[in-house]
């Protein structure tokens, strides 16, 4: 289990996620305010390769309920809730808004958190709280053992990543709890 604070959106996520060398299978919950209060439910699955099989999304908030199944098919086409979505070709990942969990699959498959390099990807990002899907290019460089730069149009952030390439720091965004700054469960 993992949680980030996520001060973006004044909120918080926790994953249960698996990976034995197949990939990653996780499920997820985020809670935010901004930029209206939010309150998500995730299922995210990858192939072997660590590149996007399918994404289920339901997102609530005061106007209402909405879900979203985008998939990333055999031959690389993209659908979004069963409809092919075109302008997402190219793209090998899908990057949820305001989640700190996806940078993690284009880092790891490129083995970015270990080794010098820099590549740019089309993403199939999702927007939160709508959850619209739109593509977006975004660049990840090695900056050294467990530092990654992200950057996307003429934003950029240096994020810190811990040996499997999940976010310990995501500046501004995201900030990986240690399992004792989890508050306890009321009982």
């Amino acid at each position: 289990m993992l949680t980030w604070r996520i001060p973006e959106s004044d909120g918080f996520e926790t994953a249960w996620a698996q990976w034995n060398g197949g990939g990653l299978r996780a499920r997820g919950r985020v809670v935010g305010t901004r930029p209206e209060p939010y309150w998500l439910d995730y299922e995210l699955v990858t192939a072997a390769d660590w590149t996007t099989r399918r994404l289920r999304v339901s997102a609530e908030t005061a106007g209402g309920v909405r879900a979203l199944d985008l998939r990333r098919h055999d031959d690389g086409d993209w659908s979004v809730d069963g409809v092919p979505a075109p302008e997402l070709a190219g793209a090998l990942d899908c990057d949820l808004g305001l989640s700190a969990l996806t940078n993690t699959l284009p880092v790891r498959r490129r083995g970015l958190h270990r080794v010098p390099g820099e590549r740019s990807f089309t993403m199939a990002m999702v927007r939160v709280p709508d959850l619209a899907v739109v593509p977006s290019v975004q660049t990840y460089t090695h900056l050294g053992p467990g530092r990654v730069r992200y950057a996307s149009g003429s934003f950029h952030a240096d994020l810190t990543v811990d040996a499997d390439a999940l976010v310990l720091e995501y500046p501004g965004m995201a900030r990986r709890l240690e399992r004792r700054e989890v508050p306890p469960t009321p009982a």
